[in-house]
Order: C-alpha cells, then sequence, then structure tokens
C-alpha cells in the first residue's frame, strides 16, 4: 500500500503543473505564502501543487481538484508584489483530505503511478509516440522557437510518458483540458490526448498565418485603391462630377426651398461657402455640414393648422380629463381669440382687394423682413400674405401650472395639443444647471449641439408646437449659468420671435409656440421668469373628485391594462371611497392609480390560478387584497379640550389638520438667566415666563408662538385669565409629529387660541378649525392655500372654519359640495377667534394651597 503523506498546499490558479516540468510560479496571497513558509522550514521543500476548480481569492478544499503534483520548491525571490518561485514537478498524488491549519491549507497524500502501455514495442505504440514527438516539434517551430532549443528539449526526454507530461505542460490549454491529461495515468491514452491537442494548435496556427497573409494581401489592394480613388476623384473634380459637389449641391437646394430671415440666409450662404472651400474629410467640414443641416431641418415655415373649433376642443379636453375648470376655460379662450381674429383679417381680405399689404401690418409687422415683400399683383398673394399675417399675429399664451404632484399637470398639455390640433413637445428640466442646455453650445466646441428648446422644435416639425417645459421648479445653477435666466428670453413674448440659440447663431421665431410650463413650488421660480407666465393653480382633488376620475379614468385603464377587460368587473363606491381614505394620502391620483392597479394585478393572479373571483368588489375585498389600511389621516377630536387648538396646514400633497397643544406650569423658585427655554418674555404683571416650543418648529411657527404669548400676557384681564396665572409660569406647545419639520405663519392663530385656553381654563371646540397670521395687536392676517386646507378640514370632519377676512373671496374656489357643509367664520381680530373657538365658560381652575409645602423645581427643568 502507497505511503501517505502530508504536505502544505499551494492553489493554482488558471494553471496546471505536470511532473518533470520546471515552472515558474507567482505567489502573494497570504495562505499560499504561509504554506511555501512551512514547505521550505520542511527541510525538503515539497508541497502539494494542486489547481483550482475557479478563480476564487481565498479557496477552499471545495474548490480544489483531487488530483495534484507533489513539487519541490527550488528558486526563490522576493519583491514587491509577492514571491516569485521556481516548482519541479516529481509525481502525481491523490489528496486523501484537505486540512486548514496555521492560515493554510495541508493535504494528506497518496502518490500515484502512471500505467505503462501493455507492450512499448508494439508498432501502433511506436507510431503513436514518434507522431506526437514529430507534432510537438514542429508545433515549437511554427511558435518561432529556435531548432537547438527545441532538439535539447526533446532530446532529454526519451520516455513516454514524462514526454507526453513535457508536451502538455507547454500546450495552451484550458485548465480543465489539462487537469484531465493529468488525471490520464495510462502513457498510452495521455500520449494519444496529447497528439490531438498538439494538432489542434497546429491547425490554429495555420489558420492565423492564413488569416495574417490575407490581411497583408488586402492592406495592399486598399493601398491600390485607395491610391486609385484619389485619381478618380481629380477626374471627376476635372468633369464637376465629385461626390461631394453633388451633397453640396443637394443641401443647397434644400436650403434654397427655405424661406428664411435674412440674418439666416446670409449665415447659410456664408457657411456654404466655406463648405466647398474645405475638404471633404476634415475636421472643419463635417462641422458645417452638421450644422447647414440642422438649419434645413427646422420648421422655419411650417405650421400646423389650429383647429378653432371649439365645442370639439371642449369635448376633448373633457374626455381626458375631469374637473380643471379653469385650465379648460383658459384653452378655449386662447381658441375664441385665434377664431376672431381669424374672421377680422379675412373680412380685412375682402375689404381690400389688391391693396399693399403695408396696409394692414402694424409698425411691429413692418419690422419683421419675414412679412415685407413687393407689392402683390393678386388678390390670390394678398391672401397668402394676410395669411401669414394672421399666423405671425397668432401669439401663443405663456402658461405656468403649478400645483402638487399627481393632479395633471403635464398629461393635460397632451390634451391642449390634441384639441388643438397641434404637435406635442416635452422638455423635462428637472436638475438642469446648465445654461448650454437650453441655448446650446458654441460651435468651436468639440461635439456642440443646439439646445433643448431648438432641439424640441425639429422634433416637432412644425413652428407652433405645444411645447411642455416640465418640471420648471427644479431648475440648478451652478457655475456653468444659471438656466432659469436663459429661459427669460424663451418666455417673453416681445423677445421670443428673435431666439437665437449659441449653436445656430442666427434668430428663430418661437412667438407662435403654445409654451406651457409645470410647476410644484412657485416659490423656487425666479421673480423676472415668473413675470412672464400666465399662472394657472391646481388645486388637489377632492375625495368626490377622486371617485369621479377613478370610475371614469383609473379604473377602466388598470382592468384593460391587468388584462381583466371581458370579465365584467365592477367597483362598487364604497370600495373606491375605501382606497382613497385608507390606503392613499396625496393631492393628486397617482398613488390611487397604483393601488387600483395593485386590486387589478391580484384579481388576475386569482383568475389566472382558477379561482373565482367575484365580479362586484366592495370595501371587503379591498381589505383582503391591499391588507390592513396604510393611511391613517387626522380627524376630529373626541371632545372639547383645555390646551388643544385644531389648525391647518398645507403641503404639496394637499391639505390637513393639525392639532396645537398648549401646556402650563407654575414655577416656584424664578428662572435662571442660564435656562435653556426658547424665550423668557418678562410682562407687566406677571412673574418671568418661559416658553418652550417643541414639535420640529421653524422659526416663522416660533416667532407666531412667541407673539401669541405676548398677546396673551397684554391682554390678559380682557381674556379672563386667573390671577394666579400671572406669576412665574412656564408655557409650553407642541405640535404633535414631531419627526415632520414645520413652519410658516397661518399656525398664529391656532397656538394664540391653544395659549389662551390653557390660561383661562376654557375649552376649545373640536368642531372648529382655524388658519391665519396673527400680530402683536392681535390682528389676522391673510394666508395662501385656503382651498387645500378647507378640503383638509372636510376630510377629517370639521364643520366650522375660522379664516382671515382677508381670504373671503378664496372661498369661492371650494367645491360646492364642501361649501355647502361647512360653515365658514371671517375674522378680522384675534378677540373674535377666541369669541368663536373658546366654549363660553371657563372650567374652574383650583387655586394653589399656600399651606402645603412644594417640592422646589429645578431650574433645568424649563429645558
Amino acid at each position: 500500500m502507497a505511503e501517505k503523506q502530508t504536505l502544505p498546499v499551494l492553489p493554482l490558479r488558471g494553471s496546471v503543473i505536470f511532473p518533470g516540468v520546471t515552472s515558474p510560479i507567482g505567489v502573494g496571497r497570504p495562505g499560499t505564502l504561509r504554506a511555501i513558509e512551512a514547505a521550505v522550514k520542511r527541510g525538503d521543500g515539497l508541497i502539494f501543487a494542486v489547481a483550482q476548480r475557479d478563480t476564487a481569492e481565498e479557496p477552499n478544499p471545495e474548490m480544489l481538484y483531487t488530483m495534484g503534483v507533489v513539487a519541490r520548491i527550488g528558486q526563490i525571490q522576493r519583491g514587491l508584489g509577492g514571491v516569485q518561485l521556481l516548482l519541479q514537478g516529481e509525481g502525481r498524488a491523490n489528496a486523501l483530505q484537505y486540512q486548514s491549519a496555521d492560515g493554510y491549507l495541508t493535504a494528506e497524500i497518496v502518490r500515484v503511478t502512471e500505467i505503462p502501455p501493455e507492450n512499448e514495442a508494439d508498432p501502433s505504440f511506436q507510431a503513436l509516440y514518434r507522431e506526437t514527438r514529430e507534432r510537438a516539434m514542429e508545433l515549437g517551430e511554427k511558435r518561432g522557437l529556435p531548432e537547438e532549443v527545441l532538439h535539447n528539449v526533446m532530446d532529454s526526454v526519451t520516455e513516454p510518458g514524462p514526454f507526453a507530461d513535457l508536451v502538455a505542460g507547454y500546450v495552451e490549454l484550458p485548465v480543465a483540458e489539462k487537469q484531465a491529461l493529468l488525471e490520464t495515468l495510462a502513457v498510452e491514452d495521455r500520449l494519444r490526448r496529447v497528439l490531438v491537442h498538439v494538432q489542434r494548435q497546429i491547425s490554429l496556427l495555420e489558420a492565423q498565418e492564413e488569416i495574417k497573409s490575407q490581411v497583408q494581401e488586402e492592406l495592399g489592394e486598399r493601398q491600390r485603391e485607395m491610391f486609385l480613388r484619389e485619381q478618380m476623384k481629380a477626374i471627376q473634380k476635372e468633369l464637376g462630377e465629385d461626390d461631394q459637389n453633388r451633397e453640396i449641391e443637394e443641401l443647397r437646394q434644400k436650403l434654397a426651398a427655405l424661406e428664411l430671415p435674412r440674418e439666416a440666409r446670409v449665415e447659410v450662404d456664408r457657411e456654404l461657402a466655406r463648405l466647398e472651400r474645405a475638404g471633404r474629410e476634415s475636421m472643419e467640414a463635417q462641422v458645417i455640414r452638421t450644422y447647414l443641416e440642422w438649419i434645413a431641418e427646422l420648421p422655419w415655415n411650417t405650421r400646423s393648422d389650429d383647429n378653432l373649433d371649439l365645442p370639439h376642443a371642449a369635448a376633448v379636453l373633457d374626455e381626458d380629463h375631469y374637473g380643471l375648470k379653469d385650465v379648460k376655460d383658459r384653452v378655449l379662450e386662447f381658441l375664441a381669440v385665434r377664431q376672431l381674429r381669424a374672421r377680422r383679417l379675412a373680412d380685412e381680405v375682402d375689404r381690400h382687394g389688391e391693396c399693399p399689404l403695408e396696409s394692414l401690418l402694424t409698425d411691429r409687422d413692418t419690422a419683421n423682413p419675414a412679412l415685407k415683400s413687393p407689392k402683390p399683383d393678386s388678390p390670390k398673394v394678398i391672401t397668402d400674405q394676410v395669411e401669414a399675417k394672421a399666423r405671425a399675429m397668432a401669439r401663443g399664451p405663456i402658461l405656468l401650472f403649478v400645483g402638487p404632484p399627481g393632479v395633471g399637470k403635464t398629461s393635460i398639455a397632451k390634451s391642449i395639443a390634441r384639441a388643438l390640433g397641434r404637435k406635442y413637445v416635452r422638455a423635462a428640466l428637472g436638475g438642469v444647471r446648465d445654461e448650454a442646455d437650453i441655448r446650446g453650445h458654441r460651435r468651436t466646441y468639440v461635439g456642440a449641439m443646439p439646445g433643448r428648446i431648438i432641439q424640441g422644435m425639429k422634433q416637432a416639425g412644425t413652428k407652433n408646437p405645444v411645447f411642455l417645459l416640465d418640471e420648471l421648479d427644479k431648475l440648478g445653477i451652478s457655475f456653468q449659468g444659471d438656466p432659469a435666466s436663459a429661459l427669460l428670453e424663451v418666455l417673453d413674448p416681445a423677445q421670443n420671435d428673435t431666439f437665437t440659440d449659441h449653436y445656430l447663431n442666427v434668430p428663430f421665431d418661437l412667438s407662435e409656440v403654445l409654451f406651457i410650463a409645470t410647476a410644484n413650488f412657485i416659490q423656487n421660480i425666479p421673480s423676472p421668469l415668473l413675470d412672464r407666465m400666465e399662472v394657472v393653480e391646481f388645486a388637489g382633488y377632492t375625495e368626490r373628485e377622486k371617485a369621479e376620475i377613478a370610475k371614469a379614468y383609473l379604473i377602466p385603464r388598470q382592468i384593460e391594462e391587468a388584462g381583466l377587460s371581458g370579465h365584467g368587473l365592477q367597483f362598487t363606491d364604497d370600495a373606491v371611497m375605501t382606497i382613497i381614505s385608507q390606503y392613499t394620502r396625496e393631492a393628486g391620483v397617482r398613488q390611487l392609480e397604483r393601488q387600483i392597479g395593485a386590486v387589478a394585478r391580484k384579481l388576475a393572479r386569482k383568475l389566472a390560478s382558477g379561482e373565482a373571483v367575484d365580479a362586484t368588489i366592495d370595501p371587503a375585498d379591498i381589505r383582503d387584497l391591499l391588507g390592513r389600511p396604510r393611511v391613517h389621516p387626522e380627524r376630529i377630536g373626541d371632545r372639547n379640550e383645555v390646551g388643544v387648538a385644531t389648525g391647518l396646514y398645507y403641503t404639496p400633497a394637499g391639505g390637513d389638520i393639525m392639532f396645537v397643544e398648549a401646556a402650563i406650569r407654575r414655577l416656584e423658585t424664578p428662572l435662571p438667566s442660564t435656562s435653556s427655554a426658547d424665550s423668557i418674555t418678562p410682562a407687566t404683571g406677571w412673574g418671568q415666563v418661559a416658553l418652550i416650543l417643541t414639535g420640529q418648529l421653524g422659526e416663522v411657527m416660533k416667532e407666531s408662538a412667541r407673539a401669541a404669548l405676548t398677546y396673551a400676557a397684554t391682554h390678559a384681564r380682557e381674556l379672563q385669565i386667573p390671577r394666579d396665572r400671572l406669576g412665574s409660569i412656564e408655557v409650553h406647545i407642541h405640535v404633535p409629529a414631531g419627526a415632520i419639520p414645520k413652519d410658516g405663519p397661518s399656525a398664529g392663530v391656532a397656538m394664540a387660541t391653544a395659549l389662551v385656553s390653557a390660561m383661562s381654563g376654557r375649552p376649545v371646540r373640536r368642531d372648529v378649525a382655524m388658519t391665519g397670521e396673527i400680530t402683536l395687536r392681535g390682528r389676522v392676517l391673510p394666508i395662501g392655500g385656503v382651498k387645500e386646507k378647507v378640503l383638509g378640514a372636510h376630510r377629517a370632519g370639521i364643520t366650522e372654519v375660522i379664516l382671515p377676512k382677508a381670504n373671503e373671496a378664496d372661498i369661492e374656489d371650494i367645491p360646492d359640495e364642501v361649501r355647502s357643509q361647512l360653515r365658514f367664520h371671517l375674522t378680522e381680530t384675534l378677540e373674535q377667534v377666541l369669541e368663536i373657538a373658546l366654549e363660553p365658560q371657563p372650567v374652574p381652575h383650583p387655586q394653589p394651597d399656600d399651606s402645603q409645602p412644594r417640592e422646589p423645581t429645578p431650574a433645568s427643568h424649563a429645558s
């Protein structure tokens, strides 16, 4: 039985060592270095070299083959990148087991011997051996090895087995195939396999040589062809048949067919002359040709005919969107103006007959070269020119749609284009921070191209598309310029008829484009840019409006997308309201559509699985399909409480109610000057008053709280505040949802109401919500977002709303069905607010018992 032996393991990545072959190995892995050190310390320098199945950085026993080679470490050289050593393979061995010790692998091995041929003198074996030697010699010669070196190496090995290992060690093979040769113990089989691989290598080298010679011949042919082509080009140039001349002529004809402004025509002619002088293959010619192609592809005079049918436009807008009355009215007004202009100009043509065009042009029109022309000779020319004037006069409005996400700002722009019969182009401006994105790059830069405005006009193919500038409030600013400033010219009706892109460097008329911009936060838009646009505000939808949108648009679309069209599924009204109120919290309908889509997909899965599905979807089905409710909106309070007032707030997701809580604590010891309270406010007749504000309040809300405290201190008698509250007290105002930052002046009346309630002991009515800014004198100032706040109050179950008197006109924006269910109180002073919000009779306030000793209150508690 063969003797067992334990040796350090040298894992090999991408290589296999054969017995009798000396191989250089680079080592850098820590475990492998430790294995080499262990082998050197043994004294005999023996190590078990075995190939890895993959190229893992730190191999484990499962990654190593079983058969390897017992090798002796020869020369060792250490360097910065690791260790270089020579391994001399001595014999094959099988690993019985691998173990890990001291940071490297060891293997218990048993040496194996090869199986000699049954009869070495057999002619077939001798022929196999001789053929292998000859083919190996041929392979070495084809690889370019010196003949003398080949003979020395080949003659040094005379036995068939070692010779097969020698050739296998130098043949380029994948690791798996080399490992298969190593594991082939029968000498005759190994020789036959080596011969096959050597023959494949020879065939591959012969194919490479053939390809190389073909390439050399082809290069020679190409050089000859290039020379002939140059001669042909010279001949064609003499004959005027040059391809470049043909391309330039085609481009010239295309540009000549355009009705370009005078400045553009001069620039085009100049660039055409430069292109003719430039060489065909020069970089300058490529830049000029690209520029002229951009000029030729822009819609200088191509227009789409507007559909001025008002009933048709109204039907299209109503078909695509529910509500949005202000936007639809603005579009119909635009169409009505266009229609009246067209009638007036047609009457002028009938009245003037063959009169000169200049009699119909305004001062601005006469300054436009595109409208100047020789005096017409026929009524038809007059009609064409007046039509051109009508189109020039039809300057599109520049609209800005402002509102929370998901209310239909972007989608209605498509509907407007469809209603007008115009092309639709969209440019997403979110994250744009380079002026060149708007105005283009100058042609001096490599890879220059026009800005998004000119690119959009080329995409539209007409000069009067509906151009949507999406997310205008998300424009950035960087050292590369301010894109918002670049838009000033684009969105100015007095300037955009001569918009000059840096790449084109000639004026382009944008006056007939209907620009529509969208934004979520109007305060993020610079004032000069905002001044150039007509703002149309999109408010959040009421729950009833969302339900109507879901039934008319969202549910049919999601049922179609889920493949449920033929199954007769119906959502009950209660089911739709359940999704709206318990699974969504938004001003728009995007999240609502996602939830409806989730219901449709779950139903589709059930149907595809063969389960029975009820065709009518009710609230119970919604609960089963969507799980527990995800949204828990604020609801009206359970009872009237002291120190708790209901305020209103507005976010891009819509409006809602919030509770403002106030609590009063009497202090027995004066506050030190180092107290960490937000404010220490001395008041006439009062002791020291510490104000603590919590709930992540912004600076504006903190100032509102200080103003409310000062008002209460100066009007204590009128507010029926007990005398025991006139000592040193601590006032704590808290707004729940402390993880959410809050700011704004509109919570002033709610803070003041909660504070006065806590001081006077009078409960605040739970059915009353309020909003408004306050002053030190108790005046109530107007605020914004009235519609969204009132809708939020209505959703929460509030029945009475206190608003500033100055916001009375905003009540008209509230939907009738909501307005009819609420009672509005318009106030000008805080005294009026308190009279409505507080219960008339104060709750008896217990007087402190001075005879009972109290624990001293640490000053740090005020923080």
